[in-house]
């Protein structure tokens, strides 16, 4: 009977946030921070229903690996790489950057845009330090062109670019900047991208709702890309309304979408909060999370190939 009840006790939790993740429902601060953990809690789960079917608690173990199998199914797209377009368009090499006010090694940073060849780069938690530490490091030789809105507490945001940009209005409403701008390539094609930085929902749930909400949908003829620090997985379910508007996930179409990008330690468990979206009609055909020292977050990057 003491077994039953612990497992019992351990079950309920599990249960309710399979519950949440599956009904769609993001819930309060506390909720929306658990199911950014729903990979891990899956694991518990498979080892808690096997657990319990060794005990012979039957219906737990019975219910506890019915939910896990169904959560395996939300899970296992993000490990297998989808087939891609066959597009003839521009190739355009995204990075998206949360420097951590301004704390991310400059020259690192710096160095990852050469390797990749990186033709815009998306800069979160950037002050003016941090664009100075950037010049220094020789960024602005590499890309030349800039839609920068600094501010200080991690607030600010920029562009950086190898190709012309033209500033378009910032996202609203934001906590954090949030620019964006039209890229000129070299083929005389174009293509929109945001910096995007939404709140935390463990700061203010209905802000980062609300923040999610704003991020312009995939246009029926251009090509949008959001890139930057979403502060949510693709187990939140504000962030899959996102996709809805006509986006997929650079990582997730690469089997890549289970690799974590903040935070660089191991507490919290890290989580894929990190993100580079483009329309659906753009090919991925690379990605990658890429180390900067100094920042809490890793950097993405993505190897997007637009339509011709």
């Amino acid at each position: 009977m003491t077994i039953n009840i612990l497992l019992l006790v351990a079950a309920v939790p599990f249960a309710l946030l399979a519950f949440f993740r599956l009904a769609g429902i993001d819930g309060n601060r506390h909720i929306a921070a658990t199911l950014a953990l729903t990979p891990y809690v899956t694991a518990c789960g498979l080892l808690l229903g096997v657990l319990a079917l060794v005990a012979r608690s039957w219906w737990i173990g019975a219910v506890v690996l019915a939910l896990t199998v169904a959560l395996l199914a939300v899970l296992l797209p993000r490990v297998l790489p989808d087939g891609q377009p066959d597009n003839g368009g521009a190739v355009l090499r995204v990075l998206a950057a949360n420097l951590y006010f301004s704390n991310g090694n400059a020259d690192q940073v710096v160095e990852l845009v050469r390797d990749n060849d990186v033709d815009v780069l998306a800069l979160t938690e950037l002050d003016s330090t941090g664009v100075a530490a950037l010049a220094d490091a020789g960024l602005f030789s590499l890309l030349p062109h800039e839609a920068l809105r600094t501010a200080d507490y991690g607030s600010g945001s920029g562009l950086v670019s190898r190709y012309p940009l033209d500033e378009l209005p910032p996202i609203e409403p934001s906590t954090f900047a949030q620019p964006r701008a039209r890229l000129h390539l070299p083929d005389g094609s174009s293509a929109e991208i945001v910096a995007v930085h939404a709140r935390p929902p463990i700061s203010d749930m209905d802000d980062w709702r609300t923040e999610l909400a704003a991020l312009p949908p995939a246009p029926e003829t251009s090509t949008r890309i959001l890139a930057g620090d979403f502060n949510a997985t693709l187990d939140h379910a504000a962030f899959r309304r996102v996709l809805d508007t006509g986006y997929h996930d650079a990582a997730e179409q690469r089997g890549k979408g289970l690799v974590p990008t903040w935070p660089s330690g191991l507490y919290p468990p890290p989580v894929t909060i990190d993100h580079v979206l483009a329309d659906s009609r753009v090919a991925v055909r690379d990605y990658q999370v890429l180390d900067v020292p100094g920042s809490d977050h890793d950097a993405v990057y993505a190897e997007l190939v637009l339509p011709g």
